[in-house]
Order: C-alpha cells, then sequence, then structure tokens
C-alpha cells in the first residue's frame, strides 16, 4: 500500500452518465445573457456613480449656455471684412503715410529714373532666396526695366546698401524707386496685392513683351571681364610686369553691357 492516499486506487471516483436526466442543448445566442447583464446594471444604481453624473451634466449645461451666448454675440458683432469705409479710409491713409515716411527715410542717390532691387542670387539661406526671387518676378509682371543689383556677386553693392540703410546686417531683398527706399519683400507683396505697386511703377517706360531675358548675360547682369577674361591679372608690357586689373571687380566680373548702363 502506498504511502499516499491519494494514489490509491479505492479512492478514485467512476462517473456514470445518468439517463434520467437528459443532457440540455446549448444556447449560442448572446441576447438573453446581455438582457440580464443590463437588467442587472440598471437595478445596481451606487450613489457614487449618480453624483458624479448629476456634476457632469450640470459641467455640460454650464459650457453649452456660455456657447450659446457667444454664438449669439458673435452673430450681432460685426466682421473684420463689414467694417464701416471711414475706418476704411483711416486704415488707407495710415498706410499711405508710413509708406510716405519710408520712402524719406533712405534715400539711393542717382537712381531718380529707375527701379533699383539689392537681391542675392545664392542659396545658401532659402527664405532670402525665395524672396528675391519672389520680387524679381512681381516687377517683372509690369515689363518695366529694373536695375538689379546682386550683393552675391560684387561685394561694392553690398557696401552701397549698407552705407544708404546705415547699417551692417541688412536684410535682403530691398528695392528703391525713383531713389526713394520702398522696403522688402514683404512691402511689396503688400503694395501688390493692395493695386498700389502699379501706381508707383507709372511713367517708366515699357519692355517688350516675351523680352525678359537678356541675351548677353542670361539675365545674370554680369559678364567676364574683357580685358582679364575673368583671371583679374593684367600684363602691363611698360614694365614687364602682372598687375590687377582694375576694370573687373573681385570675382573677375563687369556689368553686362547690353542690359545695364
Amino acid at each position: 500500500m502506498s504511502r499516499f492516499s491519494f494514489l490509491n486506487r479505492s479512492n478514485t471516483f467512476h462517473l456514470t452518465p445518468l439517463e434520467s436526466s437528459p443532457q440540455k442543448p446549448y444556447n449560442f445566442e448572446r441576447t438573453n445573457s446581455l438582457d440580464k447583464f443590463y437588467d442587472t446594471m440598471e437595478s445596481v444604481k451606487p450613489t457614487k456613480s449618480s453624483i458624479r453624473g448629476r456634476m457632469v451634466k450640470k459641467f455640460c449645461n454650464l459650457f453649452e449656455t456660455k456657447s450659446k451666448d457667444s454664438s449669439k454675440s458673435s452673430k450681432f458683432a460685426p466682421s473684420p471684412n463689414e467694417s464701416c469705409p471711414s475706418s476704411r479710409a483711416k486704415s488707407n491713409l495710415s498706410n499711405s503715410k508710413a509708406l510716405d515716411s519710408s520712402c524719406t527715410l533712405f534715400m539711393l542717390p542717382h537712381t531718380e529714373d529707375r527701379i533699383v532691387v539689392y537681391f542675392t542670387s545664392l542659396r545658401g539661406i532659402r527664405r532670402t532666396f525665395e524672396d528675391c526671387n519672389a520680387v524679381r518676378m512681381i516687377l517683372k509682371g509690369f515689363r518695366v526695366w529694373v536695375d538689379e543689383r546682386d550683393v552675391s556677386m560684387d561685394i561694392e553693392y553690398r557696401k552701397e546698401l549698407q552705407c544708404v540703410m546705415k547699417e551692417e546686417k541688412v536684410s535682403l531683398p530691398q528695392v528703391f524707386i525713383r531713389g526713394k527706399y520702398i522696403g522688402g519683400a514683404d512691402v511689396i507683396k503688400h503694395l501688390f496685392e493692395c493695386g498700389e505697386l502699379g501706381k508707383l511703377l507709372e511713367g517708366f517706360p515699357k519692355t517688350k513683351p516675351g523680352g525678359f531675358v537678356c541675351e548677353g548675360c542670361g539675365d545674370m547682369r554680369f559678364v567676364p571681364c574683357f580685358d582679364c577674361s575673368g583671371s583679374r591679372k593684367v600684363f602691363d608690357e611698360d614694365e614687364g610686369v602682372v598687375k590687377r586689373c582694375l576694370e573687373c571687380n573681385e570675382n573677375g566680373l563687369i556689368r553686362c553691357p547690353d542690359c545695364c548702363y
């Protein structure tokens, strides 16, 4: 006989099916069980959950009343687009006064007969490059000749702009019309959208339709120097010494004679 009683065969049980009690078929429908579950949940209503529900309802009602009041006030409040004509006239006068003050603030000498744009063709700063291209495209749309001065191609233009603006760090682009300072990219875009830019450009000669690209420089406004071919060095036959070319800039370039004057 084993030491453990639960290993003894005499303690095993033999289950025999009862013929008198037939097995009931399983019901796989969940509707009855769900109905009973929801009935029990409805019957059991704890006090804490009911209090929380009431508080939530009160907060919802408060927010709904506030939203209704704000919607009513917004209906009766005038929209910014439906402003009165007197306010529009005042805003136009203030804009014109601000433009006149900015024009008289900086003056570019010897440019009373032209439009001057200081820009850069380098892609080092994406925002600056896109603003310069946008201003150039806007001015080209009016088919007027523009004196484009690329500060990345000639350092003298950068020094000239710094001297006029009286600052060392000047953002690009900068536009001057008839020697008067107009502004940067944001100002030009605003004037273009308002229709004021066309009034400022009245009186300038129009270019031929389609003649936007210069055949001499391809709208680069610079060509290699004719004397040194861009090397910045010239041989002096009298002295027999190589000297610095005085006709070109630090990059060995000169202004295009076809599109610049």
